[in-house]
């Protein structure tokens, strides 16, 4: 049996990577490497990107990866949970949530990290309020409570 020559799919490669922190060294190096793609070239330019942000925000990233070697990419919003421990002022979350909390934010840091969420394009057709929402759930999962 023959392959069908079908068009060439591009790969999708998604990592976290420290804004203006990105070296040719592992994760990164090698992880693009494996695909053929220069690190060098992506660090420049996700370093460049990521320039306004604060150094070592852990920032999600979509590389998009064609045949010819080629990427483009796309830069998300940091995690929600490390929002929230940022905002409560904590290193780590609790270890059993709902029984202990590591911390407190107010409504006003929920709503400041639901305009953060809002700007990722996977956000852009949901509500400010619901994404509050989710950001509370994930508060209490975290171990950090909400005061009103």
């Amino acid at each position: 049996m023959s392959k069908k020559g079908g068009p060439a799919v591009a790969s999708i490669l998604k990592m976290i990577v420290p804004a203006g922190k990105a070296t040719p060294s592992p994760p990164v190096g090698p992880a693009l490497g494996q695909r053929g793609v220069k690190s060098m070239d992506f660090c420049k330019q996700f370093n460049d990107r990521t320039k306004d942000l604060i150094l070592e925000t852990p920032t999600p990233v979509a590389i998009s990866i064609k045949p010819d070697r080629s990427f483009t990419f796309a830069v998300k919003s940091p995690p929600t949970s490390w929002l929230l421990k940022r905002a409560a002022g904590v290193e780590k979350g609790a270890a059993q949530p709902g029984k202990e909390v590591v911390g407190t934010v107010s409504l006003k840091h929920i709503y400041a990290i639901g305009q953060i969420k809002a700007t990722d394009p996977v956000m852009s057709h949901i509500e400010l309020k619901n994404i509050c929402k989710s950001i509370i759930a994930s508060a209490k999962s975290v171990g950090i409570k909400v005061v009103h």
